[in-house]
């Protein structure tokens, strides 16, 4: 009888506008491989052909389009496709996968930041995911006017919406990832984003050593 694989490990980054997700996804997934782990990197809003289609939805256009629970509804549909089509697959084949945003994101963007009560997005979260959590997940913390302003000069096109949702925004978005990490020591880990792009990297594989036993 033919072995499986055993189940791979699922990383998410999280963080405000500007943190630096997806440069620090990308140095992690290259970590990994030099240590022999295939990576699958992934994102949200999106992952999945279907979610890639909402994800335009979510992130163009003026920032009142939508209200913060259709953000929500939005955002879960996404996942649950993201999920089914993209994550589940790759950790059942024995893969890592590294995702830049996932059900964290949604607490805070439309939950601390958007009012939508605690309890609707965490029903919405639970029929989209299923059971499917991430084993550790990294918050790079910086301070909204530096990540604003970084984002601001990277080549985001017309993928704005967000960004200009204002200082207040911003500013709650940053709190509700430092609360997240505080009431869930064991999974999340906060990284200084403010540092420079190296010493970022080496705090992360520190994390990603120190929780899920890679070697440094």
């Amino acid at each position: 009888m033919a072995e499986t694989a055993p189940r791979g490990r699922f990383i998410t980054l999280e963080g405000g506008e500007g943190a630096g997700k997806s440069t620090q996804a990308r140095r992690l997934a290259s970590w990994l491989a030099e240590r022999g782990i295939d990576c699958l990197q992934t994102r949200e809003p999106g992952g999945s052909p279907g979610a890639e289609q909402i994800r335009a939805l979510l992130v163009t256009g003026e920032p009142g389009r939508w209200d913060a629970a259709t953000e929500a509804l939005l955002m879960n549909a996404a996942r649950r496709d993201h999920v089914v089509r993209t994550i589940r697959p790759a950790l059942a084949a024995g893969r890592w996968v590294i995702c830049d945003r996932f059900l964290d994101s949604t607490l805070v963007y439309q939950g601390y930041a958007g009012g939508v009560p605690a309890a609707t997005l965490q029903a919405l979260i639970a029929a989209a995911v299923d059971g499917t959590r991430p084993d550790l997940t990294l918050v790079l913390d910086l301070a909204p006017d530096r990540g604003l302003e970084r984002a601001q000069g990277g080549k985001y096109g017309t993928e704005t919406r967000f960004e200009r949702k204002g200082e207040a925004f911003h500013a709650a978005v940053r709190d509700g990832f430092r609360r997240i990490a505080e009431q869930e020591p064991g999974r999340c880990a906060i990284v200084d984003a403010g540092q420079p792009e190296d010493a970022v990297a080496a705090d992360i594989a520190a994390a990603v050593s120190e929780r899920l036993g890679v070697p440094p």
